[in-house]
């Protein structure tokens, strides 16, 4: 049948409006027919009753004019005979009156529903085509993210399906910039200048009203043309339709709205289409947007350092690698100056981060002053620079690195009392391919170029020059780190007590647990020959694990001598604030050995302990928890030392040795350490003196009422624990 497919669904629904009106001309023929029968029957029907009446009256006369009674009778049988045949017919007449009414409206009845049914049923088809053109719009819209860099592009593909299904003439996208509004224009098809301002200044005017804007607020128009067939008449013909972003979404990049105008006349059903389309475009445009300005972010830290805002490591790796390869295809040279501000630390402990991320900042500008286009400095991080100098040789590196330097050198700065004070830099030098060949010498040689500039007294600038010296260091550090593998590994590392006594009694109150290397002779190695290694190469768990393990063992053979465990404390690495799991071994090692954890004290450094503050709370939380204590070493090396006691509770402070050792020389000295003892105790906190290396610095530390005191004067580390 036509208007059906193979399938027998139908395609074409103008088809049902034909169908409709072909079955109600012939229903209405029908009841038509049936209304004609039933009124010639009723004529029939009075003509049958006339007749019958004209007989029956001349009955009547004839029975009267009869003289013999039998043929009255006769005729009065007949009259009664035709009085009952009219009776019957009567009733026939009435049913068959009531039979045509009762059909009469059944026909009726199924005009109207099979009326009402084409017309649901034209909705139902009318919808299903609309959905269908809704989803080749929608079929479309797939964000990637070269569509969502480019997002007015990915509009304009979008807006071209869009016309194609419902044609339109403008296409507008209104939003809230700092600047103003920012007014998006997509025209479909080509349109003079002229018409582009009246449309522009139309539409606009009328996009402010219906989004709600001030008529004066400051316009920025960006314009995008379209190829399309497009019937533009005249601007009283356009009709816009608005879809606006409700206040309670106000995320989407300072997107306001969007606007579809035509001059089309599109039906309810179509405009409510139409409406949900640009909904779903809001929402494209607007998450476009945000998410192309959250990569671009994105992109842009991924190879910039936040703090400085010049290039970062990553950026300066693939320079490097890059400037390796043009090096090579036009056999010219390139330098590195590996920059390192002396004594750093010291800005940030006696001034603070923040007064050291101002002079990192103006560091940065300042370097930057030097460049030439096509140099690249970098923040390597921390207080490092690296500056990689295109087409540059040795001797050139080595005048730029100068006039950096004594740059440097002059630059003032401001303490937190108002006072000027400047900052001395080293840099190391080194060129490719003079020096060496590969990224790997590169960095590993101009490290030991800086390193060589510091050991000479610092502020210095230093070229590389020995690729042997390289080598050899670099195998040295390689040989150590194996070493220190294989001392891990083989559990050469073994805990020596040190003990901290009681500095009213003199009595032994706890022992340090630290750690030596014994050496395959038999020796032992202290860790302050190895330690900084281990953090370098990450192999801090490693060592952490063995000493919990072998302190706590250590304690356990106390508890089995002398009946009465000890309180030791065990040095961690700054890592396992971080949660790594050592806590949970310790706990379970004393639930094993019997051993209490009240007898345990864990230590971390002060610059470790505060750098990770986010974590340091839950660290001590859970340290509690199991029953252990805890001791901030190297206490006032900090700047904002004081402020961390009032933040976090601590069982001990150990204050940091360069207060303790010139207790007898710095008046200075001496009063920080009074006052620290006189606020620790208002808070319960015990402090512990270290580096007591006389019994003049114990005799003082007595007087301060300095808890505890530690150091080579009290007592050598020894291998064993001691009564």
């Amino acid at each position: 049948m036509n208007g059906f497919n193979t399938s027998g669904v139908f395609q074409q629904p103008h088809y049902l409006d034909k169908l409709r009106v072909q079955l109600m001309m012939q229903l209405s023929t029908m009841l038509e027919s049936q209304n004609r029968t039933r009124s010639f029957a009723a004529t029939i029907s009075m003509l049958v009753k006339r007749v019958h009446g004209e007989i029956l009256n001349d009955f009547a006369e004839s029975i009267k004019k009869a003289e013999d009674p039998e043929l009255a009778d006769v005729l009065q049988r007949a009259m009664e005979r035709c009085r009952h045949l009219d009776l019957a017919f009567d009733s026939l007449v009435d049913e068959r009156q009531r039979q045509w009414y009762k059909n009469g409206k059944y026909l009726k009845e199924v005009i109207d529903e099979f009326n009402s049914t084409i017309r649901l049923l034209s909705s139902i088809l009318i919808e299903k085509d609309l959905l269908e053109k809704q989803s080749q719009v929608l079929e479309k819209i797939i964000l990637s993210h070269e569509k969502v860099s480019q997002w007015q592009q990915f509009v304009q593909e979008i807006l071209t399906g869009f016309h194609a299904i419902f044609p339109f003439n403008f296409f507008f996208i209104a939003f809230a910039e700092e600047r103003g509004l920012s007014l998006y224009c997509y025209y479909m098809g080509e349109f003079s200048d002229e018409a582009r301002q009246s449309v522009r200044d139309h539409l606009y005017q009328e996009t402010l009203r219906q989004l709600n804007l001030p008529a004066d607020a400051p316009l920025d128009i960006e314009e995008f043309l379209i190829k399309a067939n497009s019937s533009y008449r005249s601007l009283e013909e356009v009709k816009i339709l608005t879809v606006s972003v409700p206040e309670h979404e106000p995320g989407f990049a300072g997107l306001l709205g969007i606007a579809f105008a035509t001059t089309n006349e599109f039906s309810v059903q179509e405009q409510s289409i139409i409406r949900s389309l640009l909904s779903v475009m809001v929402m494209v445009v607007g998450s476009s947007k945000v998410l192309n300005r959250t990569m671009s972010e994105l992109e842009y830290y991924s190879i910039h350092d936040p703090l400085t805002g010049i290039h970062n490591r990553r950026y300066f790796n693939d320079m490097l690698e890059y400037e390796i390869g043009r090096s090579e295809r036009h056999q010219h040279a390139f330098s590195i100056l590996l920059l390192d501000l002396d004594d750093f630390k010291d800005i940030n402990d006696s001034y603070g981060h923040p007064l050291g991320d101002e002079v990192l900042k103006k560091i940065a500008e300042s370097i930057c002053q030097f460049m030439r286009k096509g140099d690249i400095a970098t923040r390597m991080g921390g207080d490092e620079f690296a500056i990689i100098l295109p087409e540059t040789p040795a001797s050139g590196a080595k005048v730029a690195a100068e006039k950096i330097r004594a740059h440097l050198q002059q630059l003032s700065f401001m303490s937190p009392e108002g006072k000027p004070f400047h900052i001395t830099t080293s840099i190391g030098i080194i060129s490719y391919p003079q020096d060496v060949q590969n990224v790997q010498e590169l960095m590993s040689g101009v490290d030991v170029a800086l390193y060589r500039a510091k050991d000479l007294g610092k502020n210095e600038v230093c070229e590389f020059n020995s690729a042997a010296h390289l080598t050899k260091i670099v195998r040295e550090n390689r040989l150590l780190v194996e070493d220190l593998r294989c001392a891990l590994n083989e559990e050469r590392i073994n805990p020596y007590f040190q003990p901290i006594v009681d500095c009213k009694t003199g009595e032994i109150y706890a022992y340090e647990s630290v750690a030596r290397l014994i050496e395959k002779d038999g020796s032992a190695t202290t860790a302050g020959r190895f330690i900084e290694t281990i953090e370098k190469y990450g192999l801090g768990r490693n060592l952490d694990r063995i000493m919990v393990r072998k302190v706590i063992e250590a304690n356990k053979r106390i508890i089995d001598n002398q009946g009465e465990a000890k309180r030791l404390f065990i040095n961690l690495s700054a890592q396992e604030i971080q949660g790594r799991g050592i806590l949970g071994y310790a706990e379970e090692l004393c639930n094993q050995l019997g051993v209490p954890p009240s007898s345990i004290v864990f230590e971390i450094l002060e610059r470790d302990a505060i750098g990770d503050m986010t974590n340091m709370g839950k660290f001590l939380a859970n340290l509690r928890k199991k029953g252990f204590s805890f001791a901030l070493d190297d206490f006032g090396s900090g700047y904002n030392s004081f402020h961390y006691l009032r933040e976090l509770h601590f069982e001990f402070v150990k204050i940091d040795g360069a207060f303790i050792r010139n207790l007898p020389n710095s008046k200075i000295d001496r009063a920080l350490v009074r006052n620290l003892s006189r606020l620790c105790q208002e808070l319960d906190i015990l402090i512990i003196g270290e580096f007591v290396e006389s019994e003049e610095i114990f005799t003082l530390l007595q007087g301060m009422g300095v808890n505890f005191a530690q150091g080579f004067h009290i007592g050598m580390p020894q291998s064993y624990l001691v009564n």
